[in-house]
């Protein structure tokens, strides 16, 4: 299931990062849709301790640390083919979902729409 959505190298290394500042290796990478935002859909990214049963669940390695990734059901039927990415920029820094699935996306590029 790994290929369903590709986690870069720059966000394993910075979830890595958030995971040792934190010194909690059981947190993993939730990414999740919700409805809203400026363009109808919008990403959302939290750390969580469990998998749900209906999780697809995405394994990284960097260094030592394992990073996971979950994605609910739902969500991973608009997210199947993003590449998730972490920048730093001027605008400051944040996760980039690169999706394939969206025909629109906001400016900010935090929301989408498949229309």
């Amino acid at each position: 299931m790994s290929d369903l959505v590709f986690l870069t190298d720059a966000a394993t290394n910075r979830v890595r990062e958030l995971i040792e500042q934190e010194g909690n290796y059981n947190l993993q990478l939730r990414v999740y849709i919700t409805g809203g935002g400026c363009s109808g859909f919008q990403y959302g990214f939290a750390f969580d301790e469990q998998s749900r049963e209906d999780d697809c669940l995405i394994e990284r390695q960097a260094g030592n640390v394992k990073i996971r990734m979950a994605i609910d059901a739902l969500s991973i039927m608009y997210l199947t083919g993003a590449e998730i990415d972490y920048v730093e920029s001027l605008q400051g820094a944040h996760f980039m979902v690169k999706n394939p699935n969206a025909q629109t996306t906001c400016s900010c590029g935090s929301s989408f729409s498949l229309e």
